[in-house]
């Protein structure tokens, strides 16, 4: 069974940081096109950071560019989401997703970003 584990979220004052963490088992991410969505209250979910499975390269949302890192450690099946500089308007609900023929999603980690 493949499983993607996010965790991480939490309360953080405007202006903080966090780290999201997806343990995955089952699958490997360099094998995956990997992305972190987000869906705030009320909206639909969005995808704001990505990594191409063909060459590793990265895609950032403009309203996360210069402030969030999208990375992976393949060896030990992790994938991360560096967040710095965070904003109220960060508050979401924040989800990985590894996709090649299949989508997988992990469960959501909720982040809270007080003013």
């Amino acid at each position: 069974d493949v499983q993607l584990q996010a965790s991480g979220g939490g309360l953080v004052q405007d202006g903080g940081s966090l780290r999201l963490s997806c343990a995955a088992s089952g699958i490997t991410y360099a094998d995956y096109h990997i992305t972190w969505f987000r869906q705030a209250p009320g909206k639909e979910r969005e995808g704001i950071s990505c990594i191409s499975h063909s060459d590793g390269s990265t895609y950032y949302a403009d309203s996360v560019k210069g402030r969030f890192t999208i990375s992976r450690d393949n060896a030990k099946g992790m994938l991360y989401l560096q967040m710095n500089s965070l904003q109220p308007e960060d508050t979401a609900v924040y989800y990985c997703n590894a996709k090649r023929l299949y989508d997988y999603w992990g469960q959501g980690t909720l982040v809270t970003v007080s003013s």
